[in-house]
């Protein structure tokens, strides 16, 4: 079932998805992979346009790890009224983890907003 984030501006975030990546190889400190599928939703009277986010990855120790950057995938996403961005990308973590974070954008105006990333569990999968 998706995690859904909510924003009184009618903004809001879905976690549709995230998947263990079998045999999938990362870094010796992050030797493991999680795909996520994530809907950023436009439910208010006004465009929007994503214009940057900010991840916190905490592991089972409590280490966060903070990724911040401009757009989304690449892109600089403009949702319409009633309109969704859909993606997916991946976060590579040492231990069970925690992800959660926030997308910034704005609107027609150029006044900022931000749309929280509900957290979502990154559990590895049991030997």
């Amino acid at each position: 079932m998706p995690t859904k984030g909510q924003e009184g501006r009618g903004l809001w975030v879905s976690v549709d998805r995230v998947e263990y990546v079998v045999g999938a190889s990362g870094p010796p400190d992050r030797p493991h992979q999680f795909v996520y599928f994530v809907t950023i939703h436009n439910d208010s009277p006004r465009a929007v346009t994503i214009v940057g986010r900010k991840w916190v990855v905490t592991n089972a120790q409590g280490h966060r790890l903070v990724i911040e950057g401009d757009g989304v995938v690449g892109q600089f996403p403009r949702l319409a009224p009633g309109e969704q961005f859909h993606y997916n990308s991946y976060h590579l973590v040492d231990s069970d983890s925690q992800a959660e974070g926030a997308y910034l954008g704005k609107d027609e105006q150029g006044k900022g907003l931000v749309v929280r990333i509900p957290a979502f569990r990154l559990d590895l999968p049991i030997a």
